[in-house]
């Protein structure tokens, strides 16, 4: 196996790279190895010799032609074939090397040695029995000679045919022939740096520091963005269309309007007084007090596993609440926008009590609904006054009640329409409402706004600060908007400068379609009647119905997926955010069904997401290419105008990002989840498009050196664009790069500098087994649990 005396080598070391690392000494023992072996003359040169300005860590000229290779394992192939290896021999060669440059690439990736002493000695198993240094032993070996000398004696022993092998070929004459001069010409191989902030090199000034203990309060001349979603009754435990609906669709926005540098102050709490609160806690035999306690303990546990980000989460049941709705009422009253009247109600003779609209049941007078609610047709979503309903029960006890009259008090909406028009003829304008939002509201103004009553014969309730109305409360919707005020009072004693300051707040509002009318026309009245300078609406966003697999969501018949139901499935709250964000229903009804939640996980999370951010920082993070730090991005390849598939990717994201902000700041947070997973989908486009490999960083290193610094940038955007949709994916992604979660910029930027140390790798999904998709609709297909 002797190579004519006529072949020959140089190998030049070249220093120019400081961080010349572990592909090139181990390149080097290769090609010594193999030219002992073969034969061939080997002559190794200093730097000095190498062609000015090359960045390759080493090269070989070949023998009388010149010929430069700069890869090692080129050069090994060149060594063989001129050593006349028989064919079997080279075969079992390109196995190897195709192997190498695969398989084993990725294990010294990942830095597992385990993993790398079981795949080499699974390797050398089958290399065949022993005999003279082979080529694919010189390959071999040059590759895993380091690990194995560091090795212990322990982690050797359990893997026989490895450390029978390594003890044979390290014996053979062409490998300590080989050794002195690999190790006499070897440089620093780079050891993985443990991550901290000292070793952090970012951008100044991008940074997102929110700290959710300091108090959120306006600043004059600054963006200031209150933003509520619907108050969730207490009587029930939250289903994912209301989830979807208002809550969790507030938290992306809120979330969006702190990484854009907003001061952002998120409020929500639970709704508890009315008549579903005293329904609710009849049926179960407590008092209201004890029922909201228990479902408020409940609401909450679920949000704060969606990891919904309120600034705080209140209740109306508290004395600010009955300050701040008598206070309003009373200035209202004054300016002579509250009348009494008659009203004609359900009795209720075998209860004894004059029924709430929440207490009575009967056929819908405009759909024919049998089972429509007092208040409300769950079918039709008209609103309804309890009297007109066909065939009307008491919910208590099935009794058919009489008809009986009551002093009420009433909030003159027809003296306050024109003043009402103006408003949301101003507001959902300059506010861009949604479609159906509109279409809500103007149904009512062009069907007249008439008096409404705010009152009701209730003990569960706001009492009413009149003469004459003692046992009476305010009625739920009356109230229940006036919540919002009242949980921010409960926040910081200087909530009006929140709530009474519109010069320097906008209000943002997130509910189901079946609630607009009382946010868009009887709150904002409300508020202008009092005659004070209230913060009014500037943008609504109502969702339509988010529906179930084969129906409707109710809350009141435990039909659909509920909050608790969520979590015990044991896919991650990210998973489910997305999901649900994705499937938004803006401008229609959309679908639950476990398919698409399954489908969503493993073709888009992890197939597209997941794949991308792993993918770039697991080939950063091996000892043998990049031992975690950030390589320098070639400036002419990154550079405005530059005619490269890398300027062509900061081309395209600039432009991604610029529609995601547009988007997100007019609410079509749909569509945005879609664009921000489009920067991910081009990334793993231009890792495919630039060929992103062992082979890239070996014979490319500058290129290989732009598309890491590149992919690694577009990771860190991810962790921004994505934080309000995945607010726990982004906080793995900042921890995976080592660096603090950031700002949504203008503009993609380079902002992980040249020499900043990420940290480990980490797989942001799991898959999900299709077969769940039967198991969870068998379970959860309609059975709330409790």
């Amino acid at each position: 196996m002797n190579a004519s005396p006529r072949s020959s080598i140089t190998v030049v070391r070249n220093l120019a790279p400081p961080a010349t690392n572990a592909p090139a000494a181990a390149g080097l023992l290769k090609i010594l190895v193999a030219a002992h072996a073969t034969g061939a003359a080997v002559k190794v040169e200093p730097a000095a010799a190498a062609a000015a300005g090359s960045k390759q860590p080493y090269w070989v000229v070949v023998g009388d032609a010149q010929a430069t290779l700069y890869d090692a394992n080129a050069v090994v192939r060149y060594l063989y074939r001129t050593a006349g290896l028989p064919l079997e021999q080279r075969l079992a060669l390109e196995q190897l090397l195709e192997w190498e440059e695969t398989v084993l690439g990725e294990v010294q990736g990942s830095a597992d040695q385990g993993a790398l002493l079981a795949a080499a000695d699974a390797r050398v198993a089958a290399l065949g029995a022993a005999g003279p240094v082979g080529a694919a032993d010189a390959v071999l070996f040059g590759t895993l000679y380091a690990a194995l000398s560091a090795a212990r004696p322990e982690a050797l022993d359990k893997h026989g045919a490895l450390g029978s092998w390594f003890a044979r070929v390290a014996a053979e004459p062409a490998v300590t022939a080989a050794l002195p001069a690999y190790a006499a010409n070897t440089v620093k191989v780079l050891v993985r740096e443990e991550p901290s902030a000292a070793n952090r090199s970012v951008s100044a000034g991008i940074e997102f520091a929110y700290d959710p203990a300091q108090k959120v309060l306006p600043v004059a001349g600054a963006r200031n963005i209150l933003v509520t979603s619907a108050l969730p009754y207490v009587n029930n435990v939250p289903h994912l269309g209301n989830i979807i609906g208002s809550t969790l669709s507030a938290d992306a926005f809120a979330r969006y309007s702190r990484l854009r540098g907003a001061n952002t102050l998120f409020v929500c709490g639970t709704d508890e007084y009315g008549t579903a609160t005293e329904t609710k806690a009849l049926e179960e035999g407590m008092s209201c007090r004890a029922l909201c306690d228990k479902y408020g303990a409940q609401h909450r546990e679920i949000y704060e596993w969606f990891g919904l980000s309120f600034d705080i989460f209140g209740r109306t049941s508290t004395e600010k609440q009955t300050q701040i709705v008598q206070d309003i009422f009373c200035r209202m009253d004054k300016n002579g926008v509250v009348s009494e009247g008659e009203v004609t109600q359900l009795f209720c003779e075998q209860c004894h009590r004059a029924l709430a609209d929440r207490f009575v049941e009967g056929t819908c007078p405009h759909c024919a609904y049998d089972d429509a609610r007092g208040d409300q047709c769950d079918k039709c979503g008209k609103l309804l006054d309890a009297v007109d309903l066909v065939n009307p029960r008491c919910k208590l006890d099935g009794n058919r009640p009489i008809l009986r009259n009551s002093r009420h008090l009433f909030l003159d909406l027809d003296k306050l329409q024109p003043r009402c028009e103006a408003f949301v003829d101003r507001a959902s304008k300059e506010g861009a409402w949604s479609a159906n939002t509109i279409a809500i509201t103007r149904g009512w103004l062009n069907e007249g706004l008439r008096g409404r009553c705010i009152t009701r014969d209730l003990k569960w309730g706001v009492p009413v600060p009149r003469a004459g109305f003692e046992d009476k409360v305010f009625y739920v919707w009356y109230d229940a908007c006036i919540g919002y005020p009242s949980i921010t009072a409960n926040y910081t004693d200087e909530w009006e400068r929140w709530w009474k300051n519109p010069a320097d707040v906008r209000l943002y509002q997130f509910m189901g379609k079946d609630n607009v009318p009382f946010h868009t026309i009887i709150f904002p009245s409300c508020q202008m009647a009092t005659g004070e300078d209230w913060t009014l609406l500037h943008h609504l966003s109502a969702c339509e119905y988010l529906q179930y697999e084969s129906g409707k969501f109710s809350k009141s018949r435990g039909v659909g997926v509920f909050g608790n139901n969520a979590r015990h499935t044991g896919a991650p709250a990210d998973v489910w955010r997305y999901f649900l964000l994705s499937s938004r229903p803006e401008s229609s009804d959309t679908l639950f069904t476990w398919t698409g939640f399954v489908s969503c996980n493993n073709a888009v999370l992890l197939a597209n997401i997941g794949n991308f951010c792993n993918r770039v920082l697991k080939f950063m993070d091996g000892p043998a290419r990049y031992a975690g730090v950030v390589p320098a991005a070639d400036p002419a390849l990154v550079a405005p105008g530059a005619d490269s598939a890398d300027r062509r990717l900061i081309d395209d994201v600039n432009a991604l990002l610029a529609r995601y902000i547009e988007q997100m700041d007019g609410v079509h947070i749909k569509a945005a989840l879609t664009t921000a997973r489009d920067m991910s989908a081009r990334g793993n486009l231009y890792l495919q498009e630039s060929g992103l490999d062992n082979s890239l960083f070996s014979s490319r290193r500058t290129q290989c050196d732009t598309v890491l610094a590149v992919a690694a940038n577009l990771v860190y955007l991810l962790s921004a664009v994505l934080h309000p949709f995945m607010p726990a994916t982004a906080a793995s992604i900042s921890r995976q790069l080592n660096a603090p979660p950031r700002l949504i910029p203008d503009a993609f930027a380079l902002d992980l500098k040249p020499g900043h140390v990420i940290g480990r790798p980490e797989y942001l999904f799991a898959r999900i087994d299709e077969a769940k998709i039967d198991e969870w609709r068998a379970q959860y297909g309609g059975a709330q649990v409790q």
